[in-house]
């Protein structure tokens, strides 16, 4: 083990389920147009691996296996949120009792522990306090309102003016024709708003890291993750391999939104292997493949008021990440009699579960709408012995493109490269390489 050289702070960039074998064609075929992608990819780099069950590859998953260093069979954090309830030491607290200055922004499922954070802005779907000023307060509000309801299309006004005002705050003045190519094409390409979400994160994550200076810093970034589930059908490099295609009302066939990421991703890495101050770890977490079959997505457009119309009664609804949603319950008893209603709930033509996974955890429910046929006007439920038309109470979000695998990929620049667990090692092994690196002790069991 080499000795640390204290010299550079230590950036951990979540670029979430990227496939770079698919990445690495699109370099092959332009070159001159990824350059920041190919440094990357020519530097110090490994596969990483994950758990062997289908059900087991989730990034709220594997992400906490970064930042605890255990594998899911040793932490146990199985749904987004469950972080909260966990007391598994993370790499961001082991951090600050060494005295050493932590700032994380939508890191998955970690809880915010810092008493003295740089900054910390929790992602959209778990229940943390941010950390720092009203500021940072107001934009953890505005981008949990943003991508939780993405799928609608719908921001509010004071979400939209809060993240105006990071734009003008924030932004980078060689951004702003990338900002506006973005923005100016959501309408008709509605995975550029994931970018451009994607975008300002990353350079609020370079404003914030300017001014408070962290010895580490971690930024999660989700909108690739995205594409490749919705949209990987349409990769030119991925339509070689399978004979599966999305519609033309779903996408048209000259676009491709993977090369438009690889595009704004491009950016962003440049951004990072330019920094002289810094050293970097580029992790996946996963990765994704091209599905095996055609599934489509909803999402209740209002939880509250399905529960309601089908008679539930409950204490409170939260939404998480695509069709998930947690519901909380005032006793056992409550939450049973709703597990059993919504059991019961199967789609009179054909007569498959709309909520095909049900996790009964006491008080709460968590909840999958796993339906994955196409939904028509007249498509109904039963419920009470009433019909009701479900379309309504729904949401079209995606196809589905991507399906998870457990190979990852992680890249080092040269101060941290000698730090890089082994070949095809666990992800959980980025944990120690940052320990290392800061020659910080691990804490190896808890309670």
């Amino acid at each position: 083990m080499c000795e640390p050289i204290q010299l550079k702070n230590l950036i951990l960039l979540e670029l979430n389920e990227i496939n770079f074998d698919v990445v690495s064609q699109y370099i092959v075929q332009s070159p001159g147009k990824f350059c920041s992608l190919g440094k990357l990819m020519s530097g110090a780099s490994i596969i990483t691996t994950a758990e062997d069950k289908y059900e087991e590859l989730e990034p709220w998953i594997q992400w906490p296996s970064v930042h605890t260093g255990l594998s899911y069979s040793e932490h146990g954090i199985f749904r987004l949120g469950d972080v909260v309830s966990s007391n598994a030491p993370q790499i961001f607290e082991e951090l600050e009792k060494q005295n050493l200055l932590v700032g994380s922004i939508s890191a998955m499922n970690a809880e915010n522990r810092l008493k003295n954070s740089a900054y910390f802005i929790p992602d959209p779907w778990t229940k943390t306090p941010s950390g720092g000023e009203f500021w940072i307060q107001a934009l953890s509000l505005a981008i949990s309102q943003a991508a939780n309801d993405n799928s609608q299309s719908k921001v509010s006004f004071k979400t939209f003016v809060t993240l105006l005002l990071a734009v003008i705050r924030f932004a980078k003045l060689r951004h702003y024709t990338t900002y506006l190519k973005l923005a100016l094409s959501t309408s008709k390409s509605r995975w550029r708003k994931a970018l451009f979400l994607d975008l300002l994160l990353h350079d609020i994550h370079l404003g914030l890291r300017a001014l408070r200076t962290p010895d580490f810093s971690t930024l999660f970034l989700n909108a690739g993750a995205h594409i490749q589930h919705h949209y990987f059908f349409s990769s030119k490099h991925v339509k070689k391999g399978t004979h599966l295609r999305n519609p033309d009302w779903y996408i048209s066939e000259d676009q491709d939104p993977f090369e438009d990421m690889l595009e704004v991703y491009e950016i962003i890495i440049g951004d990072y292997l330019s920094l002289r101050d810094s050293d970097l770890i580029i992790a996946t977490g996963l990765s994704q493949k091209p599905n095996d079959k055609v599934e489509f997505y909803y999402r209740l457009k209002n939880h509250s008021t399905f529960l309601d119309y089908i008679g539930i009664e409950y204490r409170s609804v939260i939404p998480r990440m695509a069709r998930d949603f947690l519901i909380q319950f005032d006793s056992s008893e409550q939450a049973l009699a709703a597990q059993q209603k919504l059991n019961q709930i199967l789609i009179v033509e054909d007569g498959v579960k709309l909520f095909g996974e049900i996790d009964n955890r006491g008080q709460s429910l968590f909840v999958v709408l796993t339906y994955p046929n196409e939904l028509h006007t007249k498509t109904s439920i039963s419920v009470n012995g009433s019909i009701i038309f479900i379309k309504p109470f729904l949401t079209f979000v995606a196809i589905k493109n991507g399906m998870h695998q457990a190979e990852g990929y992680a890249f080092f620049t040269a101060g941290i490269a000698d730090y890089s667990p082994s070949n095809r090692q666990h992800v959980k092994e980025i944990h120690g390489s940052i320990l290392n690196y800061f020659n910080v002790p691990r804490q190896r069991h808890f309670s």
